[in-house]
């Protein structure tokens, strides 16, 4: 039977998995948790029974190789060359990346050319790329767009107010990502019966975005461009004033490289924080002992999501279902809190017992008053990959 690899590599994190043509046979998750490197194991799709160790840097950079290993001596493989097709998650700006695609030097050169547009994404991609085509110089590898499920949203989402004339010549559209995760939960939401007309999903982890979904398409998205556009993320500003873009260039000595750097990486939580910290638990922490900067930084989050539900909802002309999902919408029952007071208008009522109790779980946790369903449905990014890659 053949065997599959799947890769992906986030903002700050890499997960990898190993499938054969009908489940998920090993698992591995590598993050950074409060400073530290982990990685968490485990086997035949069992999320119950995880393995969880620390790991020092070197092992974190070189996490594929090591999860390979950890492969074998688990015998999950007997060696590399039982891995028949590899797939690895692309977020791009362009058309071209709309598309599952497979892997071959044209594709290399060509999203060589976008590194400096998602510079917390493509240089991992190309990097993590490098390192598949040396651990496995032989095998077919796919690419599977982290937009392409946004491909067809409505013109009005898709277009910038710029000439469309000078749009389309430079392809600047309004290109969305997260679509792999939000595509494993409209899967979930479907496979459960819990689909319905209006739904808003906020993915809410490294990167956030929320999406607006009319009968399971997508309608609207917080991402733009790049994944820099939208909510205020743990290191990324989110949405800024142009005018104010140009200005911090001059007034900063930065050039346009080194200006988008600084709003990958220096600003969101991490910079109201005052360099702090670009985690929430961190900040959550830091809260309660009365730093200011902190709770500054947590209260601009949540706004900036409630900002977008509250766009989204009177887009679409009403709400039935709230999806949390990500990092921070699956574990953090204190965020969820926090984003949905104050909703009651929109329908959208908490139950506290049921939100406090729900950690990376699917769950109802709305109220049995509420007219919207407030749900947690854990995303599967992994699984739709491998679904994804088959079809290709």
């Amino acid at each position: 039977m053949k065997k599959y690899l799947i890769v992906n590599t986030g903002s700050v994190s890499a997960k990898y998995a190993i499938y054969d043509e009908k489940s998920e046979l090993f698992f591995g998750h590598f993050e950074i948790e409060t400073g530290k490197a982990i990685v968490t194991f485990y086997s035949d799709g069992n999320k119950n029974k995880p393995t969880t160790i620390k790991i020092d840097d070197e092992i974190f950079n070189n996490s594929l190789d090591y999860f390979i290993q950890e492969a074998i001596n688990n015998k999950i493989i007997e060696s590399k060359e039982d891995i028949s097709s590899i797939s690895i998650r692309i977020v791009s700006p362009g058309t071209y990346f709309q598309s599952n695609r497979i892997i071959d030097e044209g594709f290399v050169e060509k999203i060589t050319e976008e590194k400096e547009e998602a510079p917390r994404h493509v240089p991992t991609t190309l990097k993590e790329i490098k390192e598949i085509k040396k651990i496995f110089p032989n095998t077919q590898i796919v690419g599977i767009s982290d937009s392409s499920f946004h491909k067809n949203i409505p013109d009005f989402a898709k277009n910038y107010a710029i000439p469309k004339n000078v749009a389309k010549e430079l392809d600047i559209y309004h290109f969305g990502y997260h679509g792999i995760s939000v595509k494993s939960i409209v899967n979930k939401l479907k496979n459960n019966g819990k689909i319905s007309e209006k739904i808003i999903i906020c993915h809410l982890g490294g990167g956030l975005s929320v999406v607006a979904l009319k009968d399971g398409k997508s309608f609207d998205t917080s991402m733009g461009y790049t994944p820099l556009q939208g909510l205020v993320m743990s290191t990324r500003v989110g949405d800024i004033d142009p005018v104010a873009v140009m200005y911090l260039g001059q007034k900063l000595g930065k050039d346009i490289t080194e200006l988008e750097a600084y709003f990958n990486n220096e600003c969101g939580l991490l910079g109201l924080s005052g360099g702090k910290s670009s985690d929430v638990r961190d900040l959550l922490v830091l809260e309660s002992k009365g730093d200011k900067d902190a709770e500054l930084a947590l209260e601009k989050f949540v706004m900036s999501i409630k900002k977008y539900i509250g766009a989204y909802v009177a887009e679409m002309g009403g709400i039935d279902t709230l999806v949390f999902s990500g990092t921070i919408g699956e574990r953090s029952f204190i965020m969820r809190e926090r984003i949905c007071k104050d909703l009651e208008y929109l329908g959208i009522k908490l139950s506290k017992k049921k939100n406090n109790k729900t950690v990376s779980v699917d769950r109802k946790i709305s109220s049995f008053f509420s007219p919207v369903k407030v749900l947690v449905v854990c995303t599967d990014e992994i699984n739709q990959m491998a679904k994804d890659m088959q079809k290709v």
